[in-house]
């Protein structure tokens, strides 16, 4: 092992192996990724490993977990910049899509699909997407009941999502692009569900 890599103190080393994690979890998904994987990446022992996270599960939902944490302040922290319900919308929009584009592995991360039958796991995961439809919640305010409030929300987290899966697939080469595309995408979505949040009444 290089002499540098045993001058990490335990936070930076833990940083260390949890970057590493989520790139080869990012790229291969949680089945084929091994401990063994993320040692050998890392360049470390596996018992060193071990000792800052239990299992391979363990270390999968803490970076989901942290994942989430970030997405979750970058939202709020935006919206609280808005002057008005519109703003809102379009900000909390574009501070997701900016995380999405400028953080791809972990995008991947959350929204991967080859573990769906580990119950354990697809818990973490809508952990997070109730998370950010709790944030967006007491943003639609059009005298609805908490269920019917709650329903909406879940649907813009549903199409924030799938819209962020089309962008992916066919994401520009260059960050400028990104950034800019990042922004266009996060003014065309939210013209949708403004619209959409407009028309909205109780029923």
């Amino acid at each position: 092992m290089p002499a540098a890599s045993r001058r990490l103190t335990a936070e930076q080393r833990r940083q260390q192996l949890f970057a590493v994690a989520l790139g080869l979890f990012a790229q291969r998904g949680y089945r084929a990724t091994t401990m063994d994987d993320i040692a050998e990446a890392a360049g470390v022992t596996k018992p060193l490993l071990y000792q800052h996270f239990s299992s391979k599960r363990a270390l999968y939902l803490e970076l989901v977990d942290s994942i989430a944490q970030d997405l979750l302040t970058a939202i709020r922290r935006a919206v609280m910049r808005a002057d008005g319900p519109r703003q809102q919308v379009e900000l909390g929009f574009a501070a997701y899509f900016r995380l999405v584009v400028r953080h791809e592995a972990e995008f991947r991360l959350l929204y991967g699909r080859d573990h769906a039958d580990d119950q354990e796991l697809g818990r973490a995961l809508r952990t997070v997407e109730d998370a950010i439809a709790e944030a967006i919640d007491p943003l639609i305010d059009a005298g609805l009941d908490d269920d019917h409030r709650r329903l909406l929300a879940y649907g813009i987290v549903g199409m924030a999502e799938g819209a962020s899966r089309r962008f992916m697939a066919q994401r520009p080469d260059s960050d400028a692009e990104l950034d800019e595309e990042a922004q266009r995408l996060a003014r065309r979505m939210a013209h949708l569900a403004w619209a959409g949040l407009r028309s909205v009444h109780a029923d």
